[in-house]
């Protein structure tokens, strides 16, 4: 057996959205497999620790830290030159940075729903274009976007993080055609609920929570290392020939019928 299929050594891994939840379990998990980490998120103070922390998770695995709000084109910018002064290159990136504003339709002002797209979409499309020369500098590189299950179905995100989060999927079918030639696979995840910081207030409700397992045929929530896992696999030479795909990690929820 090919060991070096599992593994992800020598490779350089951005991840953003970093800090906490889903992005600091994706960076424990591609750190664990042998990547080099850097890590972006908006609180310097959260991210420093979290860099810390994972230092010694990780051990002999660098992981160094940018503060960024993403949202911001100017920023994204500071990020890049960043990551080129480094000299490190790039194998991997993550687009794991998301907001949302829950409203109905109606009452959203259009700062609200712009923001939202700014930080879901716009982002990881600006992101990901800065990104392709260095991931085409190498001859395997991969990009995974984490999307939601909200962009593939109606959940009651509001439709504004369901819409950014459709794009963010197409986004991910078309670079993928688009960046194939130049040895860059594109994939992307779709989680349900899953247990972070973000998810806590709405899962404290008894009553809304038996409706969310009710919807779960494994009845449980997600933890935010089973999304970490799927992350990490797409970006793995074991994983070579797929890309276009999103992987929805959700148990079962898309696929319940009655």
């Amino acid at each position: 057996m090919d060991h070096a299929r599992w593994r992800l050594d020598g490779q350089v891994a951005l991840v953003t959205g970093a800090s906490l939840g889903i992005g600091r379990a994706i960076a424990r998990e591609l750190g664990g497999l042998g990547a080099e980490l850097l890590l972006v998120a908006r609180d310097a103070e959260q991210l420093e620790r979290s860099c810390d922390e994972l230092s010694a998770e990780v051990p002999g695995r660098s992981v160094l830290g940018f503060a960024a709000d993403l949202s911001e084109p100017e920023q994204r910018l500071e990020l890049f030159d960043w990551v080129r002064d480094l000299g490190r290159g790039l194998q991997i990136l993550v687009n794991n940075v998301g907001a949302n504003t829950v409203r109905a339709a109606t009452d959203y002002d259009d700062a609200e729903w712009r923001a939202i797209f700014e930080t879901n979409t716009f982002a990881a499309f600006e992101l990901s274009r800065l990104a392709h020369p260095l991931l085409a500098a190498h001859a395997a590189s991969s990009m995974v976007n984490v999307g939601s299950v909200s962009g593939l179905t109606h959940v009651r995100t509001g439709a504004a993080y369901g819409m950014s989060k459709a794009a963010l999927h197409q986004l991910t079918r078309n670079l993928a055609c688009e960046w194939a030639g130049d040895g860059i696979r594109v994939n992307a995840v779709a989680p349900w609920y899953i247990r972070t910081r973000r998810t806590s207030e709405a899962l404290s409700d008894p009553d809304y929570l038996d409706e969310v397992l009710d919807r779960t045929p494994m009845r449980r929530i997600g933890e935010p290392e089973e999304v970490a896992a799927a992350v990490a696999f797409l970006c793995l030479p074991a994983a070579s020939y797929i890309t276009g795909e999103c992987i929805a990690v959700d148990g079962g929820f898309l696929r319940y019928g009655f």
